[in-house]
């Protein structure tokens, strides 16, 4: 399904009962797909298996069947109503995350997966778990127009880092483009408008708070 120079995505089949799974490998960091070993959210893929040896990780996880915001966006956009639900949705996913310390730094349309009226969030190779004790992230990682200024190297990413990409992400669900080029209108852009400040403190303090303002 992808391939890349720090690992793979395949689609994998078993053999007995046919159900189909995703198969990672990935080089870096998998303690985030340890930590959700146990967790059971509908807006999270399940994850089954998840094996390291050094830096190299492989991650067996449920197959979900939908199309990608990034798809979805190539033929139309969303309505405010839809994009309210959907970030709320995602949200919620964000909460279960935070709740284990967790940041997932990599959020934008080809990672949100419609699965019928559930938006599900995937992918957490970029994901680390936040440390309080460190200035700055190990690794920049993150995609360029959706990663938060401090994932450039200017401090530790956090739950406000996320926040940031979900009001980027709000915005290109509205307008097709990033809020510097263009903002939403109304309430949704002034929500837009307070995710993405460059500085963290004047962002939501927490998916809670944006959940409220949506």
């Amino acid at each position: 399904m992808k391939e890349s120079p720090r690992g793979s995505v395949r689609l994998i089949r078993h053999r007995q009962s046919g159900r189909r799974f995703i198969l990672r490998r990935f080089t870096g960091n998998g303690e985030v797909y340890r930590k959700l070993l146990d967790c059971s959210c509908r807006h999270l893929p399940l994850i089954y298996e998840a094996a390291e040896q050094g830096e190299e990780n492989l991650v067996i996880e449920e197959f979900i069947e939908g199309d990608t915001l990034g798809f979805l966006l190539q033929g139309a956009l969303f309505s405010p109503q839809e994009t309210r639900r959907i970030v709320g949705q995602l949200c919620q996913a964000l909460w279960v995350l935070h709740s284990m310390a967790a940041v997932h730094r990599d959020i934008k349309p080809e990672n949100v997966i419609l699965r019928g009226a559930d938006a599900v969030l995937i992918d957490f190779d970029a994901a680390r778990l936040h440390k309080p004790e460190a200035e700055a992230d190990t690794h920049v990682l993150g995609t360029t127009g959706f990663a938060a200024p401090e994932q450039y190297g200017l401090s530790q990413s956090d739950a406000r880092t996320d926040i940031y990409s979900l009001g980027v992400l709000m915005n290109v669900m509205l307008t097709g483009k990033h809020p510097s080029k263009r903002l939403a209108e109304g309430r949704l852009g002034r929500v837009v408008q307070r995710c993405t400040q460059v500085n963290p403190a004047k962002r939501y303090r927490d998916v809670l708070r944006l959940m409220e303002a949506l």
